[in-house]
């Protein structure tokens, strides 16, 4: 099947304004294919290698972003790490494969099936004999009943952040043996794999207090091939040890240590051999491929086999000559996040209000040359993402893009003069502090988008701009360091503080260099997570040069000007995501939609503009789950008042959505027929594609820099990874000795 997202023909515009409705038998026509989840596009890339290859014992110092502020990953400050260590250490009755479907964990389960549907649900778990705490107890019901009722959102004493799934369960019982538990569920619940994973023993999920404060800073008790020894909060490392008591495959590392270093700094952090597994941005990334000789990418990881670095030069700068003695050992592995970056339009006031204002801005975007702008220079499938609630590969995935069309200009121009946008309509001068179109385009004096504000931050830009274009990319490799190249940067990006708004367009920009490439900054913003992958929320993308594009009059009606107010991050890498806003700002110039880039501090860009809704467009991306009917049903629920006013959204930050939505993932999640679940979230994927409240476009990218003699670990794609198989290769294996190795 395509995944190109561009429709085989387009929408026609008196089908574009019926209700959803009335799109189903021709949108979902589409997806007659018998099985169109496809192929992940890019496969796990973990240089694999057999367990009788690998040495025993070792210490593998591993990068993360942060020591986790908790251990317990049900609560609400959980982050990507709290993940990590669960995998490591704790039971899950389910883990995802290369595909990203969850198939059931040996280690733990004999089987688990629904025994029973009527005139309740019932599952039945057979657990593994072998399977106990560290502490020598078995796995067994109790612990399924202390974890259900901590969970099961009844107990407000319990702090928790997520309670679905668990709140359909009406009881837990012993079955025929200590090894059966059997879980009689209220509701049809058709994502009862979801839950369980991971399990925590009793004694956490016991009591308020264990559960709120006793599971934050340690774990006592464990399960899986490894154990949490310590944590040094001071040194910025968690210490995990291989767990004497496992009794599957035993680990071969001796230990684990889990080290916070900011991104910026990993480079750095790998050439001083401080670090053997990190993942990269793109700029770090080709510093580090450069020391490594072109290698067949993993059969498993598709892609291409475009080197990295880019084009084989006959010579090097003398800066790459360093970073080729610097990272001598290592290599980058390559592969797909389960996450995508997209558009997000703000629904809840202004323009974007309406719908045909917001199908008006899907179809100017040129989705497929966003995709080969991010992927193609680091040689991974360019194709834009099809679905909101799955990716290629993942069982609910199908291309239901079509629901809205590709990019088509005459197509978008026709749906915002339908909406009242004229092209050369009058526009009246505004009072100081009225707003313009835009919802938040006169918030504030910072960002804007006043007259003044606007033709000081567009000259800004031109000026910046110039001086960017007239760099040659020699120059960014003589840097000494990735930190001192991160601090040039950032400095750049703090010129004109908070109230660096410019209009898209007004310098004239070049369409530019096709080499280069839109990527992750490797900056996440926001705290919430999707259930699952304990992923945070939100990622901002890198960027590169704008295209230059027709000039069109800019769309008017009442006699104010169509233009959104773009917001992106200030701080860090904020100058590739401007890039990527005047990317698609440009594409909506092509059309009469003026955009206006606003600056905003890194700490408040999630929570202060995102999650409030200070803003008519962003980029921000969600991680796709195995779960969606649960997981993603928060982030497209339609917004509801609540008790005290406000609107109630959710994880919904555009305030767009339908009860029609709504109900179907009501059904998907009460449907114990797998195929038919999968077939109403993908019309429920196909509805929310037609409100146009996001837009989805490319999955990112994942670049992780290892040594070279590093097996079973690297850019895991989908799949949730093997910690008892990780390790260094045995010596005469033609890898380095690892230097690492105890």
């Amino acid at each position: 099947m395509s995944h190109d997202g561009i429709a085989t023909r387009s929408v026609m515009r008196s089908v574009a304004f019926l209700g959803a409705s009335a799109l189903a038998v021709s949108v979902l026509a589409g997806c007659s294919d018998p099985d169109p989840a496809g192929k992940p596009l890019a496969g796990q890339d973990i240089a694999p290698a057999a367990r009788a290859e690998i040495a025993e014992g070792g210490t593998l110092h591993w990068a993360v972003d942060a020591v986790p502020e908790t251990l317990n990953t049900f609560q609400s400050d959980a982050d990507a790490t709290t993940t990590r260590i669960a995998q490591a250490t704790l039971p899950s009755m389910f883990r995802l494969d290369a595909a990203g479907r969850p198939e059931r964990n040996p280690a733990y389960l004999e089987s688990a099936k629904v025994v029973e549907t009527e005139p309740k649900q019932v599952v039945l778990y057979k657990l593994n004999q072998q399977a106990v705490w560290s502490d020598g107890r078995e796995i067994g019901a109790a612990d399924f009943a202390a974890q259900w009722r901590a969970l099961s959102g009844k107990d407000s004493a319990y702090w928790t952040a997520r309670n679905a799934g668990y709140d359909r369960i009406e009881k837990i019982q012993r079955g025929d043996n200590d090894l059966e538990v059997r879980v009689t569920f209220g509701q049809p619940y058709a994502d009862w794999r979801s839950l369980f994973s991971p399990l925590y023993p009793k004694e956490v999920m016991g009591t308020p207090d264990s559960f709120n404060d006793g599971a934050r800073r340690k774990l006592k008790v464990s399960a899986g091939p490894f154990v949490l020894k310590a944590i040094d909060r001071k040194a910025g490392e968690v210490l995990l040890t291989r767990n004497p008591r496992w009794w599957g495959e035993r680990a071969k590392l001796n230990e684990i240590v889990l080290r916070a270093v900011p991104r910026d700094e990993r480079a750095a952090a790998l050439a001083a051999g401080d670090l053997d597994l990190a993942e990269v941005d793109p700029a770090a990334a080709k510093r580090i491929a450069l020391a490594a000789p072109p290698r067949p990418q993993s059969p498993s990881a598709g892609g291409s086999a475009t080197p990295l670095m880019g084009p084989q030069r006959r010579t090097l700068t003398s800066a790459q000559k360093r970073d080729k003695a610097r990272f001598r050992g290592f290599e980058v592995r390559r592969s797909l996040e389960p996450a995508y970056t997209q558009l997000a339009l703000n629904g809840g006031e202004g323009p974007l209000a309406d719908e045909r204002v917001r199908r008006g801005v899907a179809r100017a975007l040129d989705r497929e040359k966003l995709a080969k702008l991010v992927l193609s220079p680091l040689g991974l499938p360019a194709e834009p993402v099809g679905s909101h609630l799955a990716l290629s590969g993942q069982a609910a995935y199908a291309d239901n893009s079509g629901a809205i069309g590709g990019q088509d200009t005459a197509e978008a121009q026709a749906l915002l003069a339908d909406a009242g946008w004229v092209p050369g309509g009058p526009v009246e001068e505004r009072k100081k502090g009225e707003k313009a179109a835009g919802s938040e385009a006169d918030k504030s004096k910072k960002g804007s988008g006043s007259e003044k504000s606007e033709k000081d931050a567009g000259k800004k830009s031109e000026e910046k701009s110039e001086k960017e274009s007239g760099k040659e990319s020699e120059k960014k490799s003589d840097k000494d360091s990735e930190k001192e190249s991160g601090k040039k940067d950032s400095a750049k990006d703090s010129e004109g503080g908070d109230d660096g708004a410019y209009i898209v367009g007004e310098d004239n920009k070049a369409d530019g260099d096709e080499g280069e490439h839109l990527a992750q900054d490797g900056k996440q913003y926001g705290s919430k997570q999707l259930q699952q992958g304990g992923v945070p929320g939100a990622y901002a993308p890198q960027g590169t040069a704008a295209p230059a594009g027709a000039a069109v009059r800019p769309l008017a009606k009442d006699g104010k000007a169509l233009t959104l107010r773009f917001v992106v991050p200030q701080g860090e890498g904020s100058q590739s995501l401007r890039t990527v806003a005047d990317r698609i700002g440009i594409m909506l110039e092509r059309v009469g939609i003026r955009t206006v880039i606003s600056k905003v501090s890194d700490e408040s860009y999630f929570k202060d503009h995102i999650a409030s809704g200070q803003y008519d467009l962003a980029l921000y991306s969600w991680p796709t789950s195995a779960y969606p009917a649960t997981d993603a049903r928060p982030i497209y629920a339609k917004p509801v008042p609540a008790a005290d006013g406000s609107l109630n959204v959710e994880q919904n930050y555009t305030r767009v959505g339908t009860d029609q939505v709504d109900q179907l993932f009501d059904q998907a999640i009460a449907t114990l027929d797998e195929s038919e679940s999968r077939s109403l979230i993908r019309k429920a994927d196909s509805r929310i594609w037609a409100a146009a409240g996001s837009i989805p476009l490319y999955q990112r990218p994942q670049l992780t820099a290892a040594r070279t003699n590093i097996a079973n670990a690297g850019a895991f794609g989908f799949g949730t990874p093997l910690y008892e198989d990780m390790g260094f290769l045995k010596k005469g294996s033609g890898a380095p000795a690892p230097s690492s190795q105890g």
